[in-house]
């Protein structure tokens, strides 16, 4: 299905600011008579009818009609506000919009509403303002997601990650895709068209499969980098993993700064995972306290043991602990440990009198008593690690599931074009193959969605946005 069609919208209004009390708040109006309907609650120096785009007023809203607008003294002052107008189709929805800048107090907001309730507005859905742009051609779809993403975004790595989306990272990335896939398609068509032309050749089929080849690459980037924009989004999971009693937990608890696990000196106390998080320069970490590694006859700390083994294979790092007066290597438990950053951490240094410490070599070694708090050089060895392998500053990073489901089966439908073209099938099942591609492709960037896609999508905003 095309793109939703636009139909004629009511003009809306919401709250776009924070619920509750505060400074100032802002109540947000779109649509074709918004600033006929504000106008009939503003009084100020001059008409909102004729302001021009982009500019602010000072005034007064109080209820009254239009004839009244410069005579009106005796009724009852709502509050003082600043209203900004902005035109279509130059605004943030493409329609006419004005945002009326009050106090920040529930009963003018609320009472507010309701007067533009009166005057003709509608009670703005969650996500549509940000819909109404997307409808009217001021966004595609993964900038409209993008939106929600800085909206939400917790750190500064999902900041800039929200940021680069908006300002048309992927749709700029997809673009150039979809303008090579709609060539390679049209000169299999050409082909189809003219198959009775034995002497024409508009597709050759090596030059074709070298595209195909090149198509694939870019979008199987893109899928890999889903990853990396996830552990920006999630945390960068990290799996504290050693023996019982090494000091997992006091380790935990000293990264978080408070008493987030317990702590004990008898065996097996950390049956489960517990996880927290943490940001460090401006990326988040999940930390997983793991239940310590060893052979043990009693069923619930070995579901506990699996569950360990389960997250430290889901963690893109590990913290190998160990206790420096007795070391216990538990590495050769665990699988695909050479696909993650190992640091080697040795606890209870404190018992033995020595410093915290980095031994020279290519794997982090460091000393240091958990118990004290002394963790600074084990951050700055994570925020080392996620500079070097998150930095999403010159690259196009996927960070949205329905951007990753798209692009794995845009990846298996141009992966068939090259089988196909290595067995020599015809050029119409090529054509079937290169159209699910482009719709794939089609449905990130909504050129090609459903209005059930639209609102799940819209519906997961917030209301006024």
């Amino acid at each position: 299905m095309a793109m939703a069609e636009i139909k004629e919208m009511n003009t809306i209004c919401a709250i776009s600011t924070p619920y509750g009390s505060g400074g100032i708040a802002v109540v947000r109006v779109s649509g074709a008579d918004a600033i006929a309907i504000v106008d009939t609650l503003y009084h100020g120096r001059q008409s909102l009818i004729d302001a021009k785009a982009y500019t602010v007023h000072y005034g007064e809203i109080k209820r009254k009609t239009s004839e009244e607008r410069l005579e009106a003294k005796d009724e009852e002052i709502l509050d003082q506000v600043l209203v900004s107008v902005f035109r279509a189709p130059h605004s943030f929805t493409g329609e006419d919009v004005v945002e009326i800048a009050c106090h920040g107090s529930m009963y003018i907001q609320q009472t507010l509403l309701q007067w533009l309730v009166d005057a003709g507005c509608q009670m703005a859905k969650a996500g549509e303002f940000t819909q109404r742009a997307f409808l009217n051609g001021k966004m595609d779809l993964t900038e409209a997601e993008a939106v929600a993403d800085l909206i939400a975004a917790q750190t500064k790595a999902e900041k800039d990650l929200a940021l680069n989306q908006l300002r048309g990272g992927i749709s700029n990335e997809l673009a150039m895709l979809r303008e090579r896939l709609l060539t390679f398609t049209s000169l299999v068509e050409l082909e189809l068209d003219f198959a009775d032309h034995e002497e024409l050749e508009f597709a050759d089929r090596s030059e074709l499969f070298a595209l195909a080849q090149e198509i694939d690459t870019t979008i199987g980037n893109l899928v890999r980098s889903f990853k990396t924009g996830n552990a920006i989004k999630q945390g960068i999971p990290v799996a504290i993993i050693g023996a019982p009693n090494v000091g997992k937990s006091t380790l935990l608890n000293a990264l978080i700064g408070e008493e987030r696990a317990i702590v004990s000196d008898i065996q097996g106390t950390t049956r489960d995972t517990v996880e927290d998080t943490l940001v460090l320069d401006g990326m988040l970490f999940r930390f997983i306290d793991t239940a310590g590694l060893r052979q043990t006859d009693d069923t619930i700390e070995n579901l506990g043991i699996e569950r360990s083994r389960q997250a430290a294979h889901k963690a893109a790092v590990l913290i190998h602990l160990q206790d420096a007066t007795q070391p216990v290597d538990i590495l050769s438990e665990l699988d695909d440990i050479n696909e993650k950053k190992l640091i080697h951490v040795y606890n209870k240094v404190d018992l033995l009198g020595k410093e915290a410490m980095r031994q020279e070599g290519d794997e982090a070694r460091i000393y240091l008593s958990a118990k004290s708090g002394n963790v600074e050089l084990l951050k700055q060895q994570l925020i080392t690690f996620a500079r070097e392998q998150y930095d999403t500053r010159n690259a196009v990073t996927i960070s949205n599931t329905r951007h990753y489901e798209a692009l794995v089966h845009a990846q298996e439908a141009i992966q068939r074009v090259q089988d196909g073209l290595q067995m020599q099938i015809s050029g119409e099942f090529l054509s079937m193959d290169l159209q699910d591609c482009l719709t794939a492709l089609g449905e990130i960037t909504g050129q090609i969605t459903s209005q059930e896609v639209l609102n799940n999508i819209f519906g997961k905003f917030c209301i006024g946005k």
